[in-house]
């Protein structure tokens, strides 16, 4: 065979060659190709029944664990129920002691605030009582010197109505005298003006008689004339002579009228000015006395309004120290209520710690002392010894505490341990999650993988998985040993020994 493949390769031009060359070429890469491409799903089978197989033992595996989580679960939050049902309870009494206590509290406040109210109210009487005291004697004063000025008013009433009485009375008198004087030397004039007209009439007589015997027979002629005349003139005049007496008549009468109340107005007048006088009189005492009213009225004005600006100052200072007094007894209510609120909690975690406790714990809460006892003696000396320091003063007053602050202590001193070692394990674990990670990338075939330098392939005795894992410290290791192990998912530990 090779030496015909070779007559047929000699038989063959350049072309030819390079054609069947490039013929085989392209069949092998071909044949790679698909060699690849099955290789590749062969793989890709392969991982996807891994993967299904790997789940559904995963979520047996998940089942079966839940199923005893559930169980210790059950157990952890039974016996969780029963510890918080006792915290429950004591918590329960406590806060029932507490609320009597804060009922008995507030029935004490109420009691104090009732006291306080009760001798507020009695103060505030006693002063209205003293104002109603001073009230009554101010009124009483007043109505005392009301009385005395009314009293004064009516004697000097009483004496001006006397005075005008006898003025009155003397007045008449006078106008009784002058009146008879008047009608004495009017019946006097009357007489004489008689005398005088009888003297005239009889010497009229006896001219006429004179002159009638003279002139009788001048006379007689002219007498039927003026006796005709005269009738005619007494017929015409007859009337206004009646008219004239009566005018006449009213004209004296009213000249004695207008006389006498001339004289009457007169004596008015007088009377008028002398009361004149003596309202002027009584009027500047008046006034006198209203000034001395209005002032004494101004006095007990402002030394009432001084009472009231006291009163209403004492008023505003209790007012003031009521609210004082809340704004204390609300502070100190809110303060025991935090207080109470962090015992409260403080009771909380250590119900929640005493669950947490161990047999030796509960058996032995406070670790023994490590002093010798010379060190001890000498500390029991140095804390009977009086304190002279307020420090020390404070210091001695919470000696009580000593055993909570050497648990207190301990448990501290246990957290910072914890704490240490929490942080050591979280860097082991951190660093076992990266060797697991490169693990699951060396198993794993994904082209980005491919263009990495593979973890679990060795060259040499050597490999290039980073194993820098940090150790425990010495005293966490001394403390804490033996060490505790690192913890894998049992997820990932049962899918990692399935693909090993």
């Amino acid at each position: 065979m090779p030496k015909k493949k070779s007559g047929k390769l000699s038989k063959m031009t350049e072309e030819e060659k390079a054609k069947r060359t490039e013929e085989q070429r392209l069949a092998e890469e071909k044949s790679k190709r698909d060699k690849e491409e099955m290789l590749a799903h062969f793989l890709k089978t392969k991982l996807a029944k891994e993967e299904k197989i790997s789940k559904f033992n995963e979520n047996k595996l998940n089942q079966q664990w839940r199923h005893y989580m559930r169980e210790a679960k059950s157990k952890e939050l039974k016996k969780e129920l029963e510890i918080l049902s006792q915290t429950f309870e004591r918590v329960v009494d406590r806060k029932e002691s507490v609320i009597k206590s804060l009922g008995k509290d507030l029935q004490e406040a109420e009691e104090q605030k009732a006291m306080a109210f009760r001798r507020h109210i009695q103060t505030v009487d006693h002063l209205i009582e003293l104002l109603n005291k001073m009230m009554a004697l101010l009124h009483q004063l007043f109505l005392d010197e009301q009385g005395s000025l009314m009293e004064e008013f009516d004697s000097e009433k009483q004496m001006l109505i006397r005075r005008h009485e006898e003025m009155v009375t003397r007045l008449q008198d006078i106008m009784y005298a002058m009146d008879h004087n008047f009608y004495e030397k009017e019946t006097e004039t009357k007489a004489e003006f008689q005398s005088i007209t009888d003297e005239i009439k009889n010497k009229s007589l006896e001219d006429k008689h004179a002159l009638r015997i003279h002139m009788e027979y001048v006379v007689e002629g002219l007498w039927n004339q003026f006796t005709i005349a005269l009738k005619n003139y007494q017929e015409a005049t007859e009337e206004r002579k009646k008219a004239y007496e009566d005018l006449k008549a009213r004209d004296e009468k009213s000249a004695e009228e207008i006389d006498m109340q001339m004289r009457k107005l007169q004596r008015i007048t007088d009377n008028i000015g002398a009361l004149r006088y003596k309202l002027s009189l009584n009027s500047r005492e008046g006034e006198d006395q209203n000034t001395r009213l209005k002032q004494d009225r101004d006095v007990i004005a402002a030394h009432f309004q001084s009472l009231k600006a006291q009163l209403s100052k004492l008023r505003g200072s209790e007012k003031d120290r009521l609210r004082r007094l809340a704004m204390i007894t609300d502070a100190a209510e809110k303060e025991l209520n935090a207080k109470c609120s962090k015992s409260e909690r403080i009771l909380k975690f250590a119900e929640m710690c005493r669950g947490l406790e161990t047999e030796e714990e509960k058996v032995l809460p406070f670790y023994a002392s490590t002093l010798t006892k010379e060190e001890q003696e000498d500390v029991d000396v140095a804390v009977a010894e009086p304190p002279r320091e307020p420090l020390a003063q404070v210091m001695y007053d919470y000696t009580a505490l000593e055993n909570f602050w050497k648990r207190y202590n301990k448990v501290l001193l246990d957290k910072t341990a914890l704490s240490k070692e929490k942080s050591v394990l979280s860097d082991q674990n951190q660093q076992l999650r990266l060797l697991l990670k490169q693990y699951l990338d060396g198993i794993s075939v994904n082209d980005e993988i491919l263009t990495q330098a593979n973890p679990l392939f060795i060259v040499n005795h050597n490999t290039s998985v980073k194993m820098n894992v940090p150790l425990m410290e010495r005293r966490v290791a001394r403390k804490f040993s033996p060490p505790c192990p690192a913890v894998v998912e049992a997820a990932h530990h049962v899918s990692k020994s399935r693909r090993a």
